[in-house]
Formats: structure tokens, sequence, C-alpha cells
């Protein structure tokens, strides 16, 4: 990737690969051209503030997160009534087939300048590739923590896809934290890319018809002191309605 990227470009590498990896610098500026970051030390603290994610079917209690929907258009973003986030076990073995009820995305975070730029891009650049149109939005923020008796699990699922027509994986965070590595493969099974989100604003895209992805564990760097690592997920899925 070049030291510059507009939409257009990268646009063009998700096209062409299947997913893409963005760097922080570059990712900032995206954001900038979509809305405000004013707001993303608030934005960056309310992962403090996570339920437990009592769904997780391996009985790890390693997985904090809270979740919002949204409709997207060319009338705009709106926030929908929370709802639960459910997902097949096609795509989803170990927590999927049951609808999860998580606790709301607070409205100062979901309404706030750094939320907002987040939606606006990933509209600007779905529609890109996918055709202007509306679409169902889901979000998630998680938090995935690994103390020295637990490691955390990104993607305890394994290897896959989400059942949506993209993805977005926003790097908010990682504190004492090793690992967590990002691949992408095809549907073959091939390795397509392998990457670390390191830095705030490091990001993740992946068209989900093309391509599987997952993060290896966590484990703590210094194990006598939790660790954590923390990601905004945002997925769209063309809404038929």
């Amino acid at each position: 990737m070049s030291d510059t990227l507009d939409m257009a470009g990268l646009a063009d590498e998700v096209r062409a690969d299947g997913y893409a990896f963005v760097p922080a610098r570059q990712m900032r500026e995206l954001l900038d051209e979509h809305g405000r970051l004013s707001d993303w030390d608030a934005f960056a603290a309310s992962w403090d503030d996570l339920g437990l994610d009592t769904y997780m079917a391996d009985g790890g209690r390693y997985r904090k997160r809270r979740h919002a929907a949204f409709a997207a258009g060319p009338d705009g973003i709106r926030r929908k009534p929370h709802q639960a986030h459910y997902q097949s076990r096609d795509y989803n073995p170990l927590n999927g087939g049951v609808a999860r009820w998580f606790e709301p995305v607070r409205d100062a975070v979901a309404d706030g300048p750094t939320m907002q730029a987040v939606l606006a891009t990933c509209r600007d650049l779905f529609d890109r590739l996918s055709g202007p149109g509306r679409w169902h939005v889901e979000l998630h923020q998680f938090r995935i923590e690994a103390r020295r008796d637990e490691v955390g699990r990104p993607t305890p699922e394994g290897m896959h896809q989400d059942g949506v027509d993209h993805v977005l994986v926003l790097l908010v965070g990682r504190r004492n934290v090793r690992q967590g590595i990002t691949t992408t493969h095809d549907l073959t099974g091939r390795q397509l890319g392998s990457f670390t989100l390191t830095e705030p604003c490091d990001a993740a895209l992946v068209d989900d018809h093309r391509v599987m992805h997952g993060v290896t564990p966590i484990e703590p760097v210094d194990p006598s002191q939790p660790g954590h690592r923390d990601v905004l997920v945002v997925t769209f899925r063309r809404d038929a309605a």
C-alpha cells in the first residue's frame, strides 16, 4: 500500500484482493474526510464500560461487548431499536443458532463524532463496492481480556465468515498483550494475508462473500498484570426491505 490512500484506491484494493489492511495514519485520514474524531479519547474510554459476554459456549469469561444496530442509506444513518444479534451455526458453529442480547452501545458513543465518522466512511466505501443502497448495520464493541490463567480468543469460532456483505475491524487499543495476528483466507482455505493490528485506528476490511478471517489468541506480556485488546467491529448487510 502506498503512503497515500483515498477512498477510490481503497475500494480498488478490496475489490482486487477481497480484503485490505489500512494502517492507522491512513485510516485516520479517511475517517477525517467523513467527520471529526474530536471525541476519540471518550470513545476509546467507553471500552472500559462493557458487559460480560455470557453466551460463550467454550465457557470463557474473557470477552466483553456492547452492540447496536443501524440503518444506512442515501437518506442518512439512523439507529434502530435495540435488538438481538443472531448468526446461524453455518457461520458461527460455536455461539450461533441463538438470539444473543447484549447491552446496548451507549447513546453518547453511538451519536458521537467518531462513531458517526466510522459509519459514514463504511457507507461510502461499501456503496462503492456493492452499489448505493440500503444497509442493515451492526456494530460491536469488543474487549478481549488475557490473564495468566486464561488466554483471550478474539475469534473463538476460528476462521470464519460473518454472514454479511462487508466487515470493518478497527483497533481502538491494546494493553499488555502479545499476538492477536489477523489472517485472511479465501474460501478454499488458501491464506491471502497476515498482519497485526497494533496502533489505534489500524483497520482490516473484508469482503465477507469472498474471504474468511480470524485472529490468533492473545496472552499477557507481563503475566502478573491483565491485558486486553479493544476493537470495534462494524458489519454491513444489504437490507432487502
